[in-house]
């Protein structure tokens, strides 16, 4: 299956993290980038995508949801190793991204909110 982070430059910059699992593409806004070892860093779950804009680079005109550039910062494939509904592991092979990489709901900072921090 493919992942995909999308730098956008939007309201606010953030890089959106995508997985495509059940046939559409999972994202999450990540505030700072995804983390290295031993960080965890916000990420905000926001609606599913459709696979295809995983290969989305441009421009999102003014006046539309998410109106601003988004760039792809990397790709590749990726292994889902375990998930439930409070916790998701996946093993990356991008070009930039290598490695286990786990997310956790974090629900103090809102019912969207998960950690996502690097094994």
């Amino acid at each position: 299956m493919k992942f995909v982070v999308q730098e956008h430059f939007s309201t606010h910059h953030h890089f959106d993290f995508r997985l495509e699992i059940d046939g559409v593409a999972k994202s999450w806004a990540v505030p700072k980038n995804l983390p290295g070892k031993k960080e965890k860093r916000l990420a905000i779950q926001v609606e599913d995508h459709t696979v295809d804009y995983m290969d989305f680079d441009g421009e999102i005109p003014e006046g539309m949801y998410g109106a601003g550039k988004v760039r792809i910062w990397d790709r590749g494939e990726y292994e889902l190793v375990g998930r439930s509904d409070s916790e998701m592991e996946v093993n990356l092979s991008g070009q930039k991204l290598k490695g286990k990489y786990v997310l956790v709901k974090f629900p103090k900072a809102g019912k969207n909110a998960w950690l996502i921090m690097k094994k």
